[in-house]
């Protein structure tokens, strides 16, 4: 009998009968027999379903997290050594979690903060969800950054950090009130263009600071009031052709001013 044969035995035997677990991890661990694989998942199912649950928020489609865990528990069966001597449950736990931590971090965040302060953003949130209940209440800063090891601004950083993991559409309601269909983008102001408008008038008006009295006369006649080159050269006194030149090379000196400024 061949060694093929061998393990094909074994791993139909692992099937047919209701052999321990770390047999089944034994015989996978040989065989690598994707019918035993399938055979584990199945028997380690609910461990992943309930670290899923841990970690469950209103935010986040429970399906979601159980495929995350499923995908760690699969990676968790595929990595295992039962020559190392340790309980499946112990190499399964972290590597579920760590796969679920992962999601979080990499796909969860509408606005991503430095990767050391998301991690701490989710501990924080799993130990808040942990203490509410186990003290049927919302723990303080104070008691969460004692069962973290965290003074309170590294606590109130990682609350506020748990701000980007999901945006709010400006199409959610306000809340309840007299006015039922207002919504978040009813609460914005608008850009006033008085605003742009003002801002313009101040770079003009230390621009031309640049220019001379008559140079700024003339601009101001022609831009402000619109009169015409001729009207201009009436009440400056001077020729219609001097009015275009004095607008051409103000109106380049203030180009150039421009550029030195910004």
């Amino acid at each position: 009998m061949t060694a093929v044969t061998t393990h094909r035995s074994a791993a139909n035997e692992a099937l047919r009968a209701p052999l321990s677990d770390a047999h089944v991890l034994e015989q996978f661990a040989e065989t690598r027999d994707p019918r035993l694989r399938e055979a584990l998942v199945e028997r380690f199912l609910p461990l992943a379903r309930s670290i899923a649950k841990r970690y469950r928020k209103a935010e986040e489609p429970f399906d979601d997290l159980l495929q995350v865990a499923s995908l760690g528990l699969l990676k968790a069966v595929d990595r295992f050594d039962p020559a190392r001597g340790i309980a499946f449950s112990s190499f399964a736990v972290p590597t579920i979690v760590g796969e679920l931590r992962r999601h979080f971090r990499d796909r969860c965040w509408s606005v991503r903060p430095p990767r050391e302060l998301q991690e701490r953003a989710l501990e924080v949130d799993k130990y808040r969800t942990e203490l509410t209940t186990r003290f049927g209440r919302a723990p303080s800063v104070r008691e969460l950054g004692q069962a973290l090891e965290l003074d309170d601004e590294q606590v109130l950083e990682a609350l506020q950090a748990q701000q980007g993991m999901r945006a709010t559409s400006l199409d959610a309601p306000r809340g309840s009130g007299e006015d039922n269909d207002a919504t978040l983008a009813d609460a914005h102001g608008v850009v006033d263009p008085e605003l742009t408008r003002a801002e313009h008038r101040a770079t003009l008006d230390r621009l031309f600071e640049r220019l001379d009295e008559r140079e700024q006369r003339v601009l101001r006649l022609r831009f402000e009031e619109d009169l015409t080159q001729e009207q201009i050269g009436q009440q400056v006194g001077v020729s219609q052709m001097q009015v275009s030149r004095i607008i051409r090379g103000a109106v380049a000196k203030l180009a150039a001013a421009r550029g030195d400024t910004a």
